[in-house]
């Protein structure tokens, strides 16, 4: 079968983030399109994470690999209408306050010395606030949503697909809006079970008005728009997260750079000069203030009555055995509110359609290491057979490298 073809739309929405508010700004959204002939077009959006554009993380391609990375374009070959979306701050949508490197996080900005900053600044940054937050990126969302719902022969609700921190992206935004979400299927979802209520005192899940919530102003650690990384120390923070040397295709540092300095026309302008003449780059990604997302929100049912996670919405989890980006290790000096666990969500939806499985040999960047194959096959099963994978509607699964499921406690 011929693989898909790509169509990428810009979808105007007026923004909510703080840096550009107001403006009429256009988020980058690509399609593939695997509809067959006149038959209703079955919608999957894709969502990234903190860091990875989205065409890097779900559409990475290349020749001479025996496994097909882009996951995208597997589900449209499955006849799906697949739609992949950057938010603001990430990828081909704009970037506000982040062209500028002084605007970077200042523990940092050393991979941006000599180029583009002559000297190691350590002055404020210039715009001394994160970019965006749970409600400016819930807001993105529903545009994009609203978008797919408008397309010609369009069947609604939407199954949703999210990486990493996609999850305190589109969890809250299906507690808020269960009625435009089909399924949600979520890789390596961040969810801190002692995170932040909420953003204001203005509560999104209809709360009691007299309830205590947390803090409205972002702590100073939130105090810069971009986070900036060099391509060594990307290899380092996902070298720590292989088991074997057949975790990933010898290639695939240099090919996901690659694909994540195509994706930033600025960036990759930026870090040290190599002997070809052309800069290696350096990973810009956004600085956002998350609340919404927790134990206690997760169980959240709908005004009739219904879980909306579990019950109304079915769920499957999906994170590897080696993630220590989703899953805090017990070792780690971080607060309790940011400690994050893939089963702590799991266990904290209290609807009973909730799968997960914990996959061998796998970390926190799945989508682009060789256990992606079970990841796929995971994601059409669950997106063919009527929300079930291997038969399975409900629990949580070790599966081992030679296929045989395990339940977890």
């Amino acid at each position: 079968m011929p693989a898909p073809t790509a169509q990428d739309h810009l979808v105007p929405h007026i923004s909510s983030i703080p840096a550009n508010e107001g403006d009429s700004v256009k988020l980058f959204v690509r399609e593939y399109n695997g509809t067959q002939g006149n038959q209703p077009r079955s919608p999957v959006l894709m969502l990234h994470g903190r860091s990875v554009p989205v065409v890097a993380g779900y559409d990475l391609t290349g020749p001479g690999h025996d496994i097909t990375y882009s996951w995208a374009q597997e589900l449209a070959s499955h006849h799906y209408d697949v739609f992949l979306m950057d938010l603001q701050g990430s990828g081909r949508s704009p970037r506000p306050k982040m062209d500028e490197p002084r605007n970077a996080n200042p523990a940092q900005r050393g991979v941006l010395t000599p180029n583009p900053l002559p000297e190691p600044y350590t002055d404020p940054p210039l715009y001394p606030h994160q970019l965006g937050n749970s409600g400016s990126e819930w807001a993105e969302l529903a545009t994009v949503v609203n978008f797919i719902k408008g397309l010609p022969n369009m069947t609604t609700p939407i199954d949703f697909v999210g990486w990493s921190a996609a999850g305190p992206v589109m969890g809250p935004y299906t507690l808020q809006h269960p009625e435009n979400v089909k399924s949600l299927f979520l890789l390596a979802p961040i969810f801190a079970p002692l995170g932040r209520w909420s953003g204001n005192a203005a509560d999104p899940f209809g709360l009691p008005p007299n309830t205590t919530l947390p803090v409205s102003q972002p702590a100073p650690v939130f105090g810069f728009p971009m986070h900036v990384n060099s391509k060594r120390n990307f290899k380092q923070g996902w070298d720590r997260e292989q088991g074997s040397v057949e975790q990933r295709d010898p290639d695939m540092v240099d090919r996901a750079w690659a694909a994540m300095m195509a994706n930033d026309p600025v960036g990759s302008t930026w870090g040290p000069v190599l002997p070809s003449g052309s800069p290696e780059g350096i990973h810009r990604y956004r600085n956002t203030y998350f609340w919404g997302w927790n134990n206690e929100t997760a169980p959240f049912e709908s005004p009739a009555g219904a879980h909306v996670l579990g019950d109304r919405v079915p769920v499957v989890l999906v994170h590897g055995q080696l993630d220590q980006t989703a899953n805090t290790p017990a070792s780690s000096p971080v607060p309790d509110d940011q400690r994050f666990s893939v089963p702590a969500l799991y266990a904290a939806i209290a609807g009973q359609h909730k799968l997960m499985f914990q996959l061998e040999g796998a970390g926190h960047s799945m989508v682009w290491e060789r256990p992606a194959e079970i990841l796929h096959e995971i994601s059409q099963h669950w997106l063919q057979n009527k929300y079930k994978v291997w038969g399975l509607t409900s629990g949580s699964y070790y599966r081992d490298a030679n296929g045989e499921l395990t339940p977890l406690d």
